[in-house]
C-alpha cells in the first residue's frame, strides 16, 4: 500500500518546487537581458542562450548542489550525541508505541486542510499535463496520417533541389521528400529520420528560385536539429504549463529558430525579394503547421520577419567580450551551484569500530524473537543488560541517541524483525550519572555500537542536515518557570556511587510517583528528576518528530513532570466514560487535555518554537542478520 506523504514531506517538496520555479525565473530574465546585448549578432546565437534558458527549467540549482555535495570529505573521527541520562522502570514493559515517535500535536481540521491542499494542486497540475499532451499527440497523429497518405516524389525539380542543398549543408542521410494532398504548409517532419512534406499544388505557383529557397529554408532546419529541440521545449512546456515564462520562452526560440534559418538562406545566395515573396506565397496556398516540432517555412512573426529579410541588415560577428560574457554565464550557471554543495558539503563521519576499539561487552547473546509480543523490554542491572523484543532501529536510536527520523537507509527489516539480546557488562560501565559528566556517548552505548558492528556488521556514517527543528526556549518574559518544572535538590551522583556500593541498583519508584533521578517515559508523560534541560529536550524529540535543542540557556539539574494528552490514545475498557481519564503505568490521560505543546508552555514554562538547524542524521551503509548463538 502506498502511504501518503506527510506535511513535512509536502512541505519540503514544496519549498524545493517554489525554489526551483523563481531561479528559473531569474535565470530567463537575466537571459532577456542578455539577449539585449547580442541583438546584432547572428540569431542562432540568441536561439541557444533561449534554449538554455529552457533547459534551465528542467535542472534545478538543487540538483547540481547535491552533486556538489558528493565532494564532501571523510573525517576518521566519529561525529557522536552527548550522552543521555535515562533511567527505565525495568518492572513495567514499554510497548513501542510508547517508545516511538508520534507526530506533532496540530489541529485535526487544520492538518486536514493542510494535507489535502497539496493533493489537489497535484491534482490540477496532473490534469493540465495530461490535458496538453492529448492535444499534441492528437496533433502529431493528424501530421502524421497525412505524411502517411503522402506520396514519395522520385524525380523533380524539388527533388534534385534538394538533394543538392543537402550536399552543400553536409547532411549524409538524404532526407525523404513526400508530396502531399493536404494544406499543410512545407515543412519537416519527424526527428530521427525527418521527411520533407511539399504540398503538390503550391510548387505551379512558385518559380525555380523560389522553390530553392523553401527548401533552402527547409534544409536549415535539418542541420540544425529544430525539430528535436522544439519537441524538447514542448515537454517542458507541459510539465510548467501553468507558467507564463515558459510560454513566453518557446516564442522567443520560434522567433529565432526561423531568424537564424532566414539569415542562412540569404547566406547560400538566395536574393531577399526573391526569398519573401516565396514565404508569403507559401503563406497564401497553405496553413502553418499546428506543431512547433514540424519545422516549417511561415513560423513566428510573419510581418517583422518580411520586413528583417527585406532590409537584409549584415549581422556583427560575436566579439570577444561577447564571447567571455556568455561563456562566464554558462561556466558559471553549472560550477556556482555545484562550487556551493561542496563547500556546503555535510562531513561524513566514518563510524570504524575496528580501527578505534571501545569497550564492549564480555559475553553477548544474540537471538531472534518471533513471540509477536507487542511489548519491549529494557533492563541495566549491574554485571547484566538485557533488550527483549527490540528491532535493529530500536537498538540504533538506543545506542546513538537518535530519533527514527534520524536514521537513514538501510533494509527493510531493521524495523520489522525483532531479537533478544543478552550480555555480560561490567558494572562500571552503567552508571549513567557519572558518565553525563563526560562528553560523548557513555560506555555502554559505545558496548552496544560494537556489538551491532561485530554481530549485525552495521557500519553508518553521520550527516549533518539542515531541517526544521524546535528550540526549547523561554515562554515568559519575566523568566519564571512553570509549576511542573523545578530545580533539582537531589545529589544523583551520590545515590548511584551508594548503589554500586550495595551491588544492587536503587529501587525503582512507583507507576505514576515521582522520578528521584533519572528520566521515565511513558504514554502521554515524561517525568524527570535530576537532569539537564537539554536531556528534557532529546527526550521530547521522540514526540513532536523534530530535533527539540535547549536554548533556554539554565543550566544545572531539574525536576520535571510533564503530563499531555497524546495523539494515540489506548484502547478503553467497555462501559468506561468517555469523558474519564484514562490511567495507564499509574498516570491518568486526560483525552481532553493539552497537546505537548500547550503542556509545554503551560506547565513548564517554556515553548517550542519552531527553527531551522543542523540535525544529525545517521545514514545505514550496510546491516545484516545476525547469525543465532
Amino acid at each position: 500500500m502506498i502511504s501518503t506523504p506527510s506535511l513535512e514531506t509536502w512541505t519540503t517538496i514544496g519549498r524545493l518546487a517554489g525554489d526551483h520555479l523563481w531561479q528559473s525565473t531569474l535565470f530567463a530574465v537575466l537571459a532577456a537581458l542578455l539577449t539585449l546585448t547580442l541583438r546584432r549578432n547572428r540569431a542562432h546565437v540568441r536561439y541557444r542562450l533561449w534554449l538554455a534558458v529552457s533547459a534551465k527549467f528542467l535542472v534545478p540549482f538543487a540538483a547540481l548542489v547535491s552533486i556538489g555535495g558528493q565532494f564532501g570529505w571523510r573525517s576518521a573521527v566519529s561525529s557522536v550525541r552527548p550522552g543521555l541520562v535515562f533511567v527505565m522502570d525495568a518492572s513495567q514493559p514499554f510497548s513501542r508505541q510508547d517508545l516511538g515517535l508520534s507526530a506533532a500535536a496540530l489541529p485535526t481540521v487544520s492538518h486536514g486542510v493542510a494535507t489535502a491542499l497539496p493533493l489537489g494542486l497535484l491534482s490540477i497540475w496532473l490534469t493540465g499535463f495530461a490535458l496538453i499532451l492529448a492535444v499534441w499527440w492528437r496533433r502529431w497523429l493528424q501530421i502524421a496520417a497525412a505524411v502517411r497518405a503522402a506520396s514519395p516524389v522520385e524525380r523533380g525539380r524539388e527533388l534534385d533541389t534538394l538533394r543538392r542543398l543537402e550536399t552543400i549543408g553536409g547532411i549524409a542521410r538524404p532526407v525523404a521528400l513526400v508530396s502531399s494532398s493536404s494544406s499543410l504548409e512545407p515543412g519537416v517532419f519527424g526527428i530521427a529520420k525527418p521527411v520533407l512534406l511539399w504540398p503538390h499544388t503550391i510548387g505551379t505557383h512558385l518559380g525555380d528560385d523560389q522553390v530553392e529557397a523553401i527548401i533552402a529554408h527547409e534544409v536549415m532546419h535539418v542541420l540544425r536539429r529544430d525539430n528535436l529541440a522544439a519537441a524538447f521545449h514542448m515537454f517542458i512546456e507541459a510539465v510548467f504549463w501553468f507558467h507564463p515564462m515558459v510560454w513566453w520562452v518557446g516564442a522567443r526560440l520560434i522567433d529565432e529558430r526561423e531568424r537564424a534559418c532566414d539569415e542562412e538562406v540569404i547566406r547560400l545566395g538566395s536574393e531577399p525579394r526573391v526569398y519573401a515573396e516565396s514565404i508569403l506565397k507559401a503563406c497564401r496556398f497553405s496553413v502553418e503547421s499546428p506543431l512547433a516540432c514540424m519545422a516549417g517555412i511561415t513560423g513566428s512573426d510573419l510581418k517583422k520577419r518580411i520586413e528583417r529579410i527585406m532590409k537584409n541588415h549584415q549581422t556583427d560577428r560575436l566579439g570577444s567580450w561577447r564571447k567571455l560574457l556568455l561563456t562566464t554565464m554558462a561556466v558559471g550557471c553549472v560550477a556556482a551551484p555545484i562550487a556551493i554543495g561542496a563547500l556546503n558539503a555535510p562531513r561524513l563521519h566514518a563510524q570504524s569500530p575496528q580501527v578505534s576499539p571501545g569497550p564492549t561487552f564480555e559475553v553477548a547473546s544474540v537471538k531472534p524473537n518471533n513471540s509477536g509480543d507487542g511489548r519491549v523490554f529494557f533492563q541495566n542491572q549491574p554485571g547484566r543488560y538485557t533488550a527483549t523484543n527490540v528491532t535493529l532501529r530500536l537498538l540504533i536510536r538506543n545506542a546513538y541517541q537518535l530519533q527514527d527520523f534520524q536514521i537513514s537507509g538501510g533494509p527493510s527489516w531493521i524495523g520489522s524483525d525483532h531479537f533478544d539480546i543478552v550480555a555480560k557488562i561490567d558494572g562500571s560501565a552503567q552508571d549513567p550519572f557519572a558518565a553525563a559528566q563526560r562528553p560523548g556517548p557513555t560506555p555502554l552505548q559505545l558496548m552496544i555500537r560494537a556489538l551491532l558492528a561485530e554481530r549485525f556488521k552495521l557500519t553508518v556514517h553521520n550527516e549533518t542536515r539542515d531541517l526544521p527543528i524546535y528550540a526549547l526556549v523561554m515562554a515568559r518574559s519575566d523568566g519564571r518557570l512553570g509549576p511542573e518544572l523545578h530545580r533539582s535538590e537531589t545529589d544523583c551522583a551520590a545515590q548511584m556511587a551508594a548503589a554500586r556500593g550495595r551491588g544492587a541498583p536503587a529501587a525503582p519508584p512507583q507507576s505514576g510517583a515521582p522520578m528521584p533521578c533519572g528520566i521515565r517515559i511513558g504514554m502521554g508523560n515524561i517525568a524527570v528528576g535530576g537532569a539537564t534541560l537539554s536531556q528534557v529536550a532529546s527526550n521530547l524529540s521522540m514526540f513532536v518528530g523534530r530535533v527539540v535543542q535547549d536554548r533556554t540557556g539554565l543550566t544545572g539539574a531539574f525536576d520535571v513532570n510533564l503530563t499531555w494528552t497524546p495523539d494515540q490514545m489506548p484502547q478503553r475498557a467497555p462501559g468506561t466514560p468517555a469523558d474519564q481519564p484514562l490511567r495507564v503505568n499509574g498516570v491518568d490521560i486526560d483525552p481532553n487535555g493539552p497537546s505537548i505543546f500547550t503542556a509545554v508552555q503551560e506547565q513548564l514554562g517554556l515553548k517550542l518554537d519552531s527553527q531551522r538547524g543542523p540535525v544529525d542524521i545517521l545514514v545505514i551503509d550496510r546491516a545484516e542478520h545476525p547469525v543465532e548463538d
